[in-house]
């Protein structure tokens, strides 16, 4: 809008200069100011963990926490009760007798494969599934996995289930939530501990707890805020389990990444789990 000229200068003045000052006063604009580049964490652009390299990272990650080793394909022979009252714990996502995932697994692999180590422990394992029992299982059936772990055909199986029981899933609605990659390997992390399901002890309850508190990117929050929000829902459930009671896959982990501003997992990587140190250069 053009400033109005003050009376006392009018009055002095004839009429062709004020029109003259008028019309060579510059107009100063009413369109709103151009908005700052964004810079926070609602604006991060969105991950994507699935590329090869992010995978690998994510994998390794996990694998620390899992299995402390950063070496997660020596993990496919790894078999034992960790007395969690999931039964066996076994596999690069330590897949469980008493929780299905491991009985949907050895299914998929026999589907493939028929003539496996595995394929006589399926009546087994359908017996033992929602316990810990090891029933029908025991010492053959686990030198019956180490056996089959050290086939190509067995390694895929289990890449594959874990990719559509877990990662998969974790990564895309991470995307829909509009996360970076550090927020979909929280997601991640969390699916395999907790696993899918909308329980609140759940990822999916972890994930609606969460929201209660912040919003997701997606929804024009900011990233540092929602997750810490995640962080706290999960450390939450995790407390809750005398087995998953010790946190510190959360905060000497991936809340050291968050605090240190590093959404994209970008390498080198240090953090500690269960007070063990690692690095990823």
């Amino acid at each position: 809008m053009s400033k109005k000229l003050r009376p006392v200068l009018i009055g002095a003045l004839g009429a062709a200069s004020v029109a003259a000052l008028v019309i060579t006063t510059p107009a100063l604009s009413t369109a709103a100011p151009a908005p700052l580049a964004a810079t926070s964490a609602s604006a991060l652009a969105v991950g994507d963990l699935s590329a090869p390299a992010k995978k690998e990272i994510a994998m390794k990650l996990v694998s620390s926490a899992e299995n402390s080793s950063l070496d997660w394909k020596a993990q496919y022979k790894y078999i034992e009760d960790i007395g969690d009252g999931r039964g066996y714990t076994a596999g690069i996502i330590g897949f469980c007798s008493g929780t299905g995932d491991m009985l949907e697994l050895v299914e998929a692999y026999t589907n493939s494969v028929p003539n496996n180590p595995l394929a006589k422990y399926l009546p087994a394992l359908r017996k033992v599934n929602g316990t810990d029992s090891h029933s029908g299982l025991g010492s053959a059936f686990e030198s019956a996995w180490k056996q089959a772990a050290a086939t190509t055909e067995f390694q895929t199986a289990q890449n594959n289930e874990r990719d559509r029981v877990y990662f998969n899933p974790a990564v895309s609605q991470g995307k829909s939530d509009g996360l970076s990659n550090l927020g979909q390997f929280a997601y991640y992390d969390a699916i395999v501990m907790h696993g899918p399901g909308d329980s609140s002890d759940s990822f999916g309850g972890i994930r609606k707890a969460a929201m209660q508190k912040a919003k997701t990117p997606a929804q024009g929050g900011n990233e540092t805020t929602y997750l810490k929000a995640f962080f706290d829902a999960r450390k939450v459930i995790m407390k809750q389990e005398e087995a998953h009671a010790d946190t510190s896959r959360v905060d000497t982990e991936q809340l050291v990444f968050l605090n240190a501003g590093n959404f994209d997992l970008h390498t080198p990587l240090k953090w500690k789990v269960y007070g063990d140190s690692y690095t990823i250069n």
